[in-house]
């Protein structure tokens, strides 16, 4: 072999080192062999299920969110369920987004909002802190996203049309993962999670019917008109105007002000604010780099379609909401799902008119409804006044109100006529227990007389429904405040409870998300229950307004049957 000829031969061996070194550089972080954790998504809506515990200990933040201007937690870190059937998983890698592509040309969702993307990445160790926790608990994130794919698209096109960042499409994940019937120790309600003061300045309506902070359309035009309104308060700084969501406006005005005296920096890492702030920011631009790039972090998103789930239907008035089930051939978990707005029986006389149905629900709907007589609308029983009967009275046998009847007869105040047949609701005591978790906490706030931890003592002949009329407070209130069942026989001598007391996790949709083990000891005192004989979790858990599932996570239970004499851990609110 010549000289030449070898010197070409070390020159090409030389150059297939340096294209192996630069294919190297190149390739995935992860290596091809690396196992996947799929989060797998589905579009079946969920059977109103009980929630399980919603505390996530191991996350790294301080405090938890609870939506716009409050202060308590508001969101949810529960294994997904098992069985959920899914779609197959996608490749180890997700395309990339190509710049130009019609939004509706997408067809995973996710990439659709990856191109939306518009907050600069932050090299934080805050964010990386978050971002670990996320990675650390995929149960969470499946759970968040399976509930999202509802709601995503039209919280996606809404964005969209507003021109705001995509990453807003995550803020929902940190504030209730996705839970619409998600409600925190502030009463911050919704996906959104709106108080009730700043949900009526953005004109969410509350009332007896209807809560627009749950209201899937309502409440995401008033969450963006707030976001937008932020980032203008604060000169187009999206990260200060998150802030800003989460903390209020006047908190995050303050910090900026004192920094501004003090010649310092006025950005977002540079301002004192409250600890579940420092944390809430971090949370969302963590969970943007995950859906940004899951393979990055041993996940892979099963995709959603990239397509409405559900289309918004007139109803033409008020309609039971079983009745609207039954005419669009859908579940009435459905319709309480997609329309958590309504926790009553039916949908408010005086408006909204509109539900949301899936899509392809929505022409039976259209279809039947139009058919619907008075009577079929509001599946109305009939009942004739007898000597004796008030308003007052009537209503209360039918598990009702005066005002309720009164709407639906179309009658002035005053007394009822003998022999006048009065149209009364037929089906109020067949609600998901959801719903009659979020229409008890109305009525509640409606007793505003009652003082707290307030108890009667049962005498002969008395029922739960007359003890309720007696002191104003809502049969089914009173039932869910005690632990029972409002047809429940009640024995002489027994004491029942008239007003919540102030436990911690107060339901099954309470929020909690991340709050450490230190600070909830502080917020928290232990209880040892014993078991009796014929006691059940759901019944213990209704006594102390606490969820089965903290009953077991507090428990470490293998096993929902219990046995005299056994010990609990409860977990009760200081005082």
């Amino acid at each position: 072999m010549t000289t030449e000829t070898l010197r070409w031969t070390h020159s090409a061996v030389l150059l297939g080192a340096a294209l192996a070194l630069t294919a190297c550089a190149h390739a995935p972080l992860a290596p091809s062999s690396a196992p996947q954790t799929v989060v797998r998504i589905t579009l079946e809506p969920p059977n109103l299920p009980d929630i399980p515990d919603i505390s996530a200990p191991g996350s790294p933040a301080t405090a938890a969110n609870s939506g716009p201007a409050a202060s308590s937690a508001a969101s949810s870190s529960a294994p997904a369920a098992a069985g959920t059937a899914a779609p197959a998983p996608l490749a180890a890698q997700s395309p990339e987004p190509v710049a130009g592509i019609n939004p509706a040309d997408y067809a995973d969702l996710f990439d659709r909002i990856r191109a939306g993307f518009k907050l600069d990445d932050v090299d934080r160790d805050a964010v990386t802190r978050q971002l670990d926790w996320f990675v650390a608990n995929p149960d969470y994130v499946q759970q968040a996203f399976q509930r999202a794919a509802l709601y995503l698209y039209h919280i996606t096109t809404q964005l969209e049309s507003r021109g705001m960042p995509l990453e807003l499409a995550l803020l929902p994940v940190i504030e209730s993962a996705y839970e619409p019937y998600a409600y925190s120790r502030a009463r911050a309600m919704g996906l959104w999670q709106f108080i009730p003061g700043t949900g009526s300045r953005f004109g969410l309506k509350q009332n007896w019917w209807y809560d627009g902070r749950r209201d899937v359309i309502e409440s995401t035009r008033a969450a963006l008109d707030y976001l937008q309104y932020l980032h203008d308060e604060f000169n187009g700084d999206w990260l200060l105007a998150i802030a800003a969501y989460n903390c209020g406006e006047a908190e995050v005005t303050a910090a900026v002000q004192h920094n501004e005296r003090r010649g310092r920096p006025i950005d977002f890492w540079h301002l004192r604010l409250p600890a579940e702030t420092r944390a809430y920011v971090p949370k969302l631009l963590a969970m943007k780099r995950l859906v940004a790039s899951p393979e990055s972090y041993g996940l892979t998103f099963s995709p959603v379609p990239n397509k409405p789930y559900f289309i918004r239907v007139d109803t033409r008035g008020q309609i039971d909401l079983r009745v609207a089930a039954e005419i669009a051939g859908v579940s009435a978990d459905v319709i309480y799902e997609l329309n958590p707005a309504f926790h009553r029986w039916a949908t408010d006389p005086s408006g909204p008119f509109y539900l949301l149905l899936p899509t392809g629900a929505a022409p039976t709907f259209l279809a039947n409804v139009v058919q619907l007589s008075a009577d079929e609308r509001m599946r109305v029983d009939h009942y004739v006044v007898r000597h004796g009967d008030t308003m007052a009275r009537i209503a209360r046998h039918f598990g009702t109100t005066p005002d309720v009847i009164r709407q639906l007869n179309d009658l002035p105040s005053g007394a009822v006529v003998i022999g006048n047949e009065l149209r009364v609701p037929a089906d109020v005591n067949e609600l998901p227990r959801k719903v009659l978790l979020a229409a008890a906490r109305v009525d509640a706030r409606n007793r505003r007389l009652l003082r707290p931890h307030m108890r009667v003592v049962v005498h002969r002949g008395d029922s739960l429904w007359a003890i309720a009329r007696r002191h104003g407070v809502d049969v089914h209130t009173l039932a869910l405040l005690n632990g029972i069942q409002p047809g429940d026989t009640l024995h002489a001598g027994q004491r029942l409870t008239l007003t919540s007391t102030k436990v911690s996790g107060s339901s099954d949709i309470d929020s909690d998300y991340d709050a450490s083990p230190t600070s909830s000891s502080q917020r928290t005192r232990r209880v040892t229950y014993i078991v009796r004989s014929g006691d059940t979790l759901y019944r213990i858990s209704r006594v102390f307004q606490v969820s089965v599932q903290q009953i077991v996570s507090w428990n470490q239970l293998a096993h929902t049957s219990l046995w005299p004499g056994e010990r609990l851990l409860i977990r009760l609110a200081r005082q």
